[in-house]
């Protein structure tokens, strides 16, 4: 994303926008970059590193997400990313870097302590009797966090089942469906209900963030559960 900054501003700086299509970085963006020339010797140099920049990033994103991908689908992570593959917006990557963020969902006896390890629970200030409640603790896993609040924003849409999220159930048990598909069902229904009352679209976001790990908490102990019974 920074490298992409760096080569988007000096472009904006030199006055040249891209009116091929709607959205930046597709491949057809791609193809317009290479047709830049620009007459200063030095702003070439420059729009060519970067440009060299954004495509060594791209590179080195494609094989980390090529090794997580076949990481995945070995032991011990097979079955647990399976089952996070299983809720709305958690693919491969996403199941990975929650896993590999908590290590053992079973250090949390409960859905809220595993909420305030990733800094979702609401701050308080107490004086005497009084309480109040203020914005997100943000005191945990910062970067786990911010996956969480990205994969919320998948809740903001009516409730289903698309063909992508279809796939990733195939063969997948049916009490983690069940559990994906009841945290569908309530965290959209939350996000409207939420933002029809007047409440900002971040906030709400937030706000199924948390609710959402009570529900990742619960399949984990569940998968846990049915591996190990005794």
């Amino acid at each position: 994303m920074r490298a992409r900054h760096r080569l988007s501003k000096l472009l904006l700086r030199r006055g040249i926008h891209y009116t091929a299509g709607k959205k930046a970085w597709t491949d057809t963006y791609h193809k317009w970059l290479g047709t830049l020339r620009f007459e200063n010797p030095i702003d070439q140099f420059v729009f060519d590193q970067s440009r060299l920049a954004v495509e060594q990033a791209m590179q080195r994103i494609e094989q980390i997400e090529a090794e997580l991908q076949r990481v995945s689908q070995s032991a011990p992570y097979a079955a647990p990313v399976g089952w996070l593959r299983c809720f709305r917006g958690i693919d491969t990557v996403a199941a990975m870097t929650l896993i590999a963020e908590v290590h053992d969902f079973r250090r949390f006896d409960s859905p809220l302590q595993l909420m305030a390890y990733f800094g979702l629970t609401p701050s308080e200030h107490s004086s005497g009797e009084s309480k109040k409640r203020g914005a997100i603790t943000k005191t945990g896993n910062t970067h786990a966090r911010r996956l969480l609040v990205e994969v919320s924003w998948h809740y903001r849409h009516r409730a289903g089942v698309g063909k992508g999220l279809r796939e990733r159930r195939q063969g997948q048990p049916a009490w983690a469906i069940a559990v994906a598909d009841k945290s569908q069902q309530r965290l959209c229904r939350r996000y409207q209900r939420l933002t029809a009352a007047g409440k900002a679209p971040q906030k709400a976001a937030v706000a199924v963030a948390r609710e959402l790990v009570g529900f990742i908490w619960s399949a984990m102990r569940e998968g846990d559960r049915q591996q190990n019974p005794t």
